[in-house]
């Protein structure tokens, strides 16, 4: 871990400290991702095929989710498997449904004007889970589950293979307990195209995209924003990020262990230790290192360690300064003055604050989505929610002396901008 004394740096030395790593944008990955759309606007599911075959070593397949299919794979996975998968789904869709919003209250200006913010579910979501090396099936809960609860008619779910072609059993169980219907076997940034243009055989062009990725695919879901007209995507959510503000009262053992859990996610991963205290900074790097050798995902953890920062301050001020201007996916607080330093942070996906309040936990089944905004997007983003499956507007009512009380204010302003159509608009509705 580069280890940085805050104080002793200015600030462009602070700006390149807390950069995120370059290949993470690196213009190989839009080049290619263009390529990719190009060729699936082309010729379509032929290209995404064509793609899959060559990236993925296997090609699209729609794995229904049948009786047949979910309880074969329900059979390979213990009572235990399956209790975990169902408490975490119960945790995610309890959570959603106390947040989902109804309409909101008629609000009347003046006699005869009413407003009313009404909600809808979007039509069709395109939901990516990654797999490949980590079948993250929690990721198919944190997007399919709040998806359900919102209303979303069509919820269209991929994800890649794993090198023998097949979905983990608990993929398949976990999209059957989210109410799904099938499982789309793509990954990658063809996967995005695929679901951007329309290109999944009998299924509709995704409206919104949801869910995490690595670099590919993060690149994808900025590129559809510009390629497809109308299309939205829930947020920049790319590689993983965890920063951590530990004081002389941290558990090494425990901040490291959270430091890891998100180094082996992906080499492009980043994860930020910043200690209060020198003696703890030292305790947390040993601790480290000594984990990291028993994990089974060592080269990739330490790949992302590479790119992992220490930095020492010399108050909470300084450590909430360094998190606000990094804006982490994940904050975990390991300090003892949580109250003290929890109102100086404004932007961070989500956090965890105190000893047991474990990163983990947010990752599979406390409740909320663990899709949360990455490199540096946390400081305008929120992570996903129930209302990220929505749309809202205001149905504007007016009656004839609604319109009276307000016709005249309208025109006025409008002729004042040089619109006199729009004047002419307010003024007629005074003449019937």
């Amino acid at each position: 871990m580069k280890t940085f004394v805050w104080k002793d740096l200015n600030a462009a030395e602070k700006k390149a400290a807390l950069a995120r790593p370059e290949n993470r944008r690196d213009e190989r990955v839009l080049a290619t991702v263009k390529t990719i759309f190009d060729d699936v606007e082309a010729r379509g599911f032929d290209a995404v095929n064509d793609w899959a075959l060559k990236l993925d070593g296997h090609g699209v397949e729609r794995i229904e989710l049948n009786n047949a299919r979910v309880d074969a794979a329900r059979a390979q996975l213990t009572a235990t498997d399956l209790e975990a998968m169902e408490l975490a789904v119960e945790h995610v869709r309890a959570f959603h449904q106390a947040e989902l919003p109804t309409d909101g209250p008629v609000i009347a200006p003046a006699d005869g004007l009413s407003l009313q913010r009404v909600y809808r579910p979007i039509t069709t979501t395109g939901l990516y889970v990654p797999g490949g090396t980590a079948p993250l099936f929690s990721t198919l809960i944190m997007t399919a589950v709040p998806a359900l609860v919102a209303g979303v008619p069509n919820r269209v779910c991929v994800t890649p293979p794993s090198k023998d072609g097949s979905l983990h059993p608990m993929m398949i169980a976990a999209g059957q307990a989210a109410g799904l219907e099938a499982v789309w076997r793509v990954g990658g940034a063809h996967a995005i195209a695929a679901m951007a243009l329309g290109a999944l055989e009998g299924v509709p062009a995704a409206d919104k995209l949801f869910g995490p990725g690595n670099k590919y695919v993060a690149e994808a879901k900025r590129y559809a924003l510009e390629r497809v007209s109308g299309i939205a995507i829930d947020m920049p959510a790319g590689p993983s990020e965890l920063l951590v503000i530990a004081d002389a009262t941290a558990n090494a053992r425990l901040v490291a262990a959270d430091l890891l859990s998100q180094a082996e996610h992906d080499a492009d991963a980043q994860v930020v230790l910043v200690a209060l205290d020198a003696a703890i900074a030292d305790a947390i790097a040993a601790e480290v290192e000594a984990q990291v050798s028993q994990l089974p995902r060592e080269t990739i953890a330490r790949a992302s360690l590479e790119q992992a920062r220490l930095f020492v301050v010399d108050s909470l001020e300084a450590a909430a300064e360094v998190s606000n201007l990094y804006g982490p996916e994940h904050l975990a607080l390991q300090v003892a003055e949580l109250d003290a330093l929890i109102p100086l942070l404004t932007a961070a996906g989500t956090i965890f604050a105190g000893t047991y309040a474990a990163e983990t936990f947010g990752d599979y089944a406390a409740g909320p989505s663990h899709v949360l905004p990455t490199d540096g997007a946390a400081r305008a983003y929120d992570g996903i929610t129930v209302r990220s499956y929505l749309t809202s507007f205001v149905v504007q009512r007016a009656t004839k002396a609604g319109a009276a009380t307000i016709a005249p204010a309208a025109a006025r302003l409008a002729r004042l901008e040089g619109l006199e159509a729009h004047a002419r608009a307010a003024d007629f509705r005074l003449e019937i």
